[in-house]
């Protein structure tokens, strides 16, 4: 499976995006999907993540702001982004739960005035 990320761009905070993650394979046979990040200088951190019955799990510090969500018929993940601060600033990236998919590109989310 390939994932490919996009979505992102520059947003003032408190602002809004939703991030798409394609997969050249079907996501069906796949279990847990996730969104991680990677900020300039930190380790790549999952924020959210989703089996395949849809139920979700958040890291605390995007908790009521970012909602994940997937459309195995597709094989499609997305990412809800609200109330958007500077500190969510990072390239996001999808994978499975275990991040052992081939790492895709990305997509840059940059939150600034």
């Amino acid at each position: 499976v390939q994932l490919q990320a996009s979505g992102g761009g520059l947003v003032q905070p408190g602002g809004s995006l939703r991030l798409s993650c394609a997969a050249s394979g079907s996501l069906y046979s796949l279990d847990a999907m996730a969104w991680y990040r990677q900020a300039p200088g930190k380790r790549r951190e999952l924020v959210a993540l989703i089996d395949r019955r849809g139920t979700t799990e958040y890291v605390d510090s995007v908790k009521g702001r970012f909602t994940i969500s997937r459309d195995n018929a597709k094989n499609m993940v997305y990412l809800q982004m609200n109330s958007l601060k500077p500190g969510d600033t990072a390239v996001y990236f999808c994978n499975n739960m275990l991040g052992t998919l081939a790492w895709g590109q990305g997509t840059q989310v940059t939150v600034s005035s």
